[in-house]
C-alpha cells in the first residue's frame, strides 16, 4: 500500500485525510462542501489542506469521492449503473491532472445510479459506495446497509457484495431543518447524546398511526403540556422522523442489517430496530464509520493490485 490523500466530499462538509499502510494518519475537516459554497472557495481550501498534509508525507495519488465528483465539485464524473461493487468502481475511476490544486495526480471514484425509466426506481449516490467498500470487513452478502447522514441511504447488496438497489432520504437535513427552522426549535435539543427507548417507540407509533405532520406537532405538545425530560422529547421527535425508514427496514427480507453513518441517527435507529424486530443488527463503531470513506477509496484504487498478490 502506498501513501495517499483521500477527499471525502459532502454537500456541506469535506474531509481530507492522509492515509498510509491502511491507516488514517491525519484528517482535516473543511466546513464547506460542494453544495454550500463557491467552487473556487472549496478548491482553495482543498489546495491548502493538501499542502498541509503533504508536509507530513508526500502522497503518490489523491483519491476523491462523493459530491466532489458532481457538477458542483472539482470534477464532474458520471455515475455508473448498479449492480456495482469494488471491481466496477475501480474500472470506473477517472484520472485527472489538476495542477491549480496539486501536482499529484487525482483519481476520482464514480457514484452509482439505478434507473429503469420510472421515478419510483431511479436513485443516485455519491460517496456512500466508497464508504460501503471501506466497511467491507464487516460486510455480509445479501444484506441491508444503512448509512445515516444528511442524505441517508438504505442499500441492498447481492451475493458478490455488489450494490444492487438503494433508496435515499433527506433524513439528516430534515432533522436539522425541523429542529432549527420551525417552532420545534424550542422543543428539540439536538445536543442530546442519548435516547429514551420508550419515547422513541412512542414517536414511531404516533407517526405510523397519524402521519408525520401531526406526530411532529405532538413534540411541541409534549414540551408545553407534559412534565417530561429533554431526552424524552428529543427521542419522540427522532422516532417520528425515522418511522418511514424503520418501517421499511423491518419489512425487508434481509436478516442482517448493518448500520454505520452519523452517530446521532445511527444510535436512534439501532434502539428502534432492536425493540421492534428480530433482525441481526450490526452497529459499526463510530471510529470505523468515520474512517470508512478513506479506507474504501484506497481499497477501490488498489483493487487489481491486491488481486495480483
Amino acid at each position: 500500500m502506498g501513501i495517499y490523500i483521500t477527499i471525502d466530499g459532502g454537500t456541506t462538509n469535506t474531509r481530507v485525510s492522509l492515509v498510509t499502510e491502511n491507516e488514517v494518519i491525519k484528517t482535516v475537516k473543511i466546513h464547506a462542501g460542494a453544495g454550500s459554497c463557491e467552487k473556487n472557495y472549496l478548491k482553495n481550501k482543498i489546495k491548502e489542506t493538501i499542502s498541509e498534509l503533504s508536509e507530513i508525507k508526500m502522497p503518490k495519488r489523491i483519491l476523491a469521492s462523493g459530491m466532489i465528483t458532481s457538477e458542483m465539485g472539482l470534477y464532474n464524473l458520471p455515475h455508473i449503473p448498479a449492480p456495482a461493487g469494488i471491481s466496477e468502481l475501480h474500472n470506473g475511476m477517472c484520472r485527472a491532472e489538476l495542477p491549480e490544486i496539486s501536482d499529484v495526480p487525482f483519481l476520482f471514484v464514480p457514484g452509482v445510479k439505478i434507473y429503469d425509466g420510472t421515478l419510483e426506481h431511479t436513485d443516485m449516490m455519491r460517496g456512500e459506495e466508497t464508504e460501503l467498500i471501506g466497511l467491507s470487513e464487516n460486510m455480509h452478502c445479501n444484506s441491508l446497509y444503512i448509512l445515516p447522514g444528511s442524505h441517508s441511504k438504505i442499500i441492498r447488496t447481492d451475493s458478490c457484495g455488489r450494490i444492487t438497489d438503494f433508496k435515499t432520504t433527506l433524513t439528516g437535513e430534515m432533522i436539522w431543518a425541523l429542529s432549527q427552522d420551525t417552532i420545534l426549535k424550542i422543543a428539540v435539543n439536538l445536543s442530546n447524546s442519548e435516547t429514551n427507548e420508550e419515547y422513541l417507540i412512542k414517536g414511531y407509533q404516533y407517526c405510523r398511526d397519524i402521519g408525520l405532520n401531526a406526530a411532529l406537532f405532538k413534540t411541541r405538545i409534549l414540551k408545553n403540556m407534559f412534565s417530561i425530560s429533554e431526552c424524552e422529547i428529543y427521542s419522540f421527535f427522532m422516532g417520528a422522523v425515522l418511522q418511514a425508514e424503520i418501517g421499511e427496514i423491518i419489512k425487508a427480507k434481509e436478516g442482517y442489517v448493518t448500520i454505520a453513518g452519523k452517530q446521532q441517527i445511527k444510535n436512534a435507529m439501532v434502539s428502534l430496530l432492536g425493540a421492534l424486530c428480530n433482525k441481526k443488527i450490526i452497529c459499526v463503531s463510530d471510529k470505523t464509520a468515520e474512517l470508512a470513506p478513506s479506507i474504501g477509496a484506497v481499497r477501490i484504487y488498489e483493487y487489481k493490485q491486491e488481486r495480483m498478490k
